[in-house]
C-alpha cells in the first residue's frame, strides 16, 4: 500500500482547509437539490393498497399513523431471498441497521416504515433477533410492482391531504446508501427538514433550527424545555455562513457542561 505524504500539523491543517472549501460546496449543492425535491410535482395514488401489521389489515393511509408524511422502504425479506427465513437480504439488513431513532422523524410529522412480503410472525421474529424497532408491514398486493420496488429495494416518499395520498419522491440503487439518518430521510420528503434556513415554497411549515430537537424519549412533551429554548434564542444558523464550531457551541450550549 502506497501511503500519502507525511506532513507537519500546519501542512495537514492547510490541506484540510483546502478540502473543506469543496466539502462546503457539496453541502450547498445537496441543499439546493433537496430544495428542488420540495418542488417536485405530486402523483395522486388512486389505487387502494392493503398491508398486514401486528394489529391486522391496514391501508396505505393508515401507515402514516396520523402524520402528514410517510416514507416506505421496500426490504427484501420473504421466501426466495438469500437468508430466508433466518435473515433478510444482506443489503436491506445493512440499511435497517443504520436507521436512526424514528422519534426524530416523527417530530417532523413524518413516519418511516419498512415493507416486505414476509408474514408478520416472521417479521416480528426477525426484528427481535436483529434489534430493529421500526414499523414493518407485510405487502399483500401490487404495491411493490406499482412503486418500482418489486425487483430491487427502494425508498418511496408520500404525503397526504385528508384522505388523498400522493407520491412525492422515489430513490433506489446507490441513492439508498445515504438513507438511515434523520436528515437524509427528511431531505427526500416534500416538506424537507422544515427549518427556516431552507429554500422552500411559501407556506411550508418551518421552525427555527435546533428548536424542535429533543431527546428521543421526551418528544411526547408538548413543548421543548424552556432552558433549551433560551439557549437557542437568536442562534439560528445560516448553513452557508462562516460560523466556527466554537461559535455554534457557545450559541446553543451543545457539547458544553450545563453548569457553566
Amino acid at each position: 500500500m502506497k501511503t500519502p505524504t507525511i506532513v507537519t500539523s500546519e501542512q495537514w491543517e492547510a490541506a484540510r482547509q483546502q478540502l473543506l472549501v469543496k466539502e462546503k460546496e457539496l453541502t450547498r449543492a445537496r441543499d439546493a437539490l433537496a430544495a428542488e425535491r420540495r418542488r417536485m410535482p405530486w402523483l395522486a395514488v388512486e389505487k387502494q393498497y392493503a398491508f398486514d401489521g401486528p394489529q391486522g389489515r391496514l391501508s396505505l393511509l393508515d401507515l402514516f399513523e396520523g402524520r402528514r408524511q410517510l416514507i416506505v422502504y421496500r426490504a427484501f425479506f420473504e421466501p426466495g431471498v438469500f437468508g430466508w427465513p433466518e435473515h433478510a437480504c444482506r443489503g436491506c439488513s445493512m440499511v435497517a441497521d443504520q436507521v436512526a431513532h424514528v422519534a426524530h422523524l416523527n417530530a417532523r410529522d413524518t413516519t418511516l416504515v419498512f415493507a416486505s412480503r414476509a408474514p408478520q410472525p416472521d417479521i416480528e421474529r426477525l426484528k427481535a433477533r436483529m434489534g430493529w424497532t421500526m414499523p414493518w408491514y407485510t405487502m399483500t398486493d401490487e404495491f411493490d410492482t406499482d412503486f418500482g420496488v418489486n425487483d430491487w429495494h427502494g425508498t418511496n416518499a408520500f404525503i397526504h391531504d385528508g384522505d388523498s395520498v400522493f407520491r412525492t419522491y422515489f430513490i433506489n440503487s446507490r441513492g439508498d446508501e445515504a438513507m438511515g439518518n434523520t436528515w437524509s430521510y427528511l431531505d427526500i420528503t416534500a416538506l424537507g427538514r422544515q427549518e427556516e434556513w431552507e429554500d422552500s415554497p411559501d407556506g411550508y411549515p418551518q421552525t427555527q433550527p435546533y428548536q424542535w430537537w429533543n431527546w428521543h424519549d421526551e418528544y411526547t412533551n408538548a413543548e421543548p424545555a424552556a432552558e433549551w429554548l433560551a439557549k437557542i434564542a437568536g442562534s439560528a444558523e445560516d448553513p452557508n455562513g462562516p460560523r466556527s464550531d466554537a461559535d455554534k457551541q457557545a450559541a446553543t450550549g451543545c457539547c458544553r457542561p450545563t453548569t457553566e
